[in-house]
């Protein structure tokens, strides 16, 4: 379960309050009331947070906290078969609720790595008492996690969840977050039946909006021209990042009549280049037929 709130980084004593790095996920524990011996803690719910976004791959550091334990509690533990090893809460203080991760030197808080993707379930124990549950959800190492993928017109500031509807043949701006970009990547490709080719989204691009919303993810963004000739419908959407290995799809609506362009820039200058080079073979004639009809010849 995401919560909108995270805590803020805090050292306290060589220890480390949970940081904001990401949203909490978590779960009580489903028990009876009273606690038992063996049994979990209604009272009692243990979160997780992540470094960025929303998920988990093998490898990936990671915080808990505990709400709701009872006054004079003095240590949590939490085993799961997806950590590399246990890892304590205590309080925040002398009576506090709020829990701090403790943080010793040589100590591994993080998902093991190479685990396969899949849920793992982890555990709060204090004491021999199992306190609270909630589970792990593991992607795969090198995942993309794409925050936001839309399309908008060109002259708009690009949505934050949703593409706008665009008409046939209007210039658009397209804009992709990744909160997990691929190392070195700096461009993705973008594909549909809308365009006529391919369009590439860079980072550092003049159509990058600098959005709010896109904090701590890495930003690719680019413009093209839809097809004039495309019918209205929805049609899809199709990024291709990690250097080929993922793929993000959206939709993208097409309605209203096709944007009236005229000639383009290419057919300007082609046009031009034909026009001089016919003038220049009608000169080049004129002169061998001046030289014909001259007196003398």
């Amino acid at each position: 379960m995401l919560h909108d709130t995270a805590a803020r980084v805090i050292a306290v004593a060589g220890l480390a309050l949970l940081p904001a790095l990401g949203p909490a996920h978590g779960a009580s524990a489903e028990a009876a009331s009273p606690p038992r011996a063996d049994g979990p803690s209604t009272a009692v719910r243990l979160d997780y947070h992540v470094p960025q976004g929303t998920t988990l791959e093998a490898g990936d550091p990671l915080w808990f906290s505990v709400r709701g334990m009872p006054p004079g509690w003095d240590t949590v533990e939490i085993t799961s078969p997806a950590l590399v090893e246990p890892i304590t809460l205590t309080p925040l203080e002398k009576g506090s609720t709020e829990s701090v991760q403790t943080n010793k030197a040589g100590t591994e808080h993080r998902i093991r790595p190479g685990l396969r993707p899949g849920v793992y379930p982890a555990t709060a124990t204090s004491h021999g008492r199992t306190l609270a549950t909630t589970r792990l959800e593991v992607v795969a190492e090198g995942s993309a996690q794409i925050s936001r993928f839309v399309i908008g017109p060109a002259d708009a500031f690009p949505g934050t969840d949703v593409s706008a509807a665009v008409r046939p043949g209007s210039d658009v701006r397209l804009v992709l977050t990744d909160l997990r970009a691929a190392p070195g990547e700096d461009s993705v490709t973008v594909s549909s039946p809308v365009f006529d080719a391919p369009v590439t989204l860079t980072t550092g691009s003049p159509d990058d909006p600098g959005c709010k919303c896109d904090d701590g993810g890495t930003v690719y963004a680019g413009h093209a021209r839809l097809r004039d000739d495309v019918p209205e419908g929805r049609y899809a959407v199709t990024a291709l990042s990690h250097h080929g290995r993922e793929t993000t799809n959206r939709q993208l609506t097409v309605t209203g009549k096709p944007v009236p362009h005229g000639p383009s820039r290419t057919a300007v200058a082609t046009a031009a280049a034909t026009a001089a080079a016919l003038a220049f073979a009608a000169v080049l004639a004129w002169r061998r037929r001046s030289r014909r009809s001259a007196p003398g010849r």
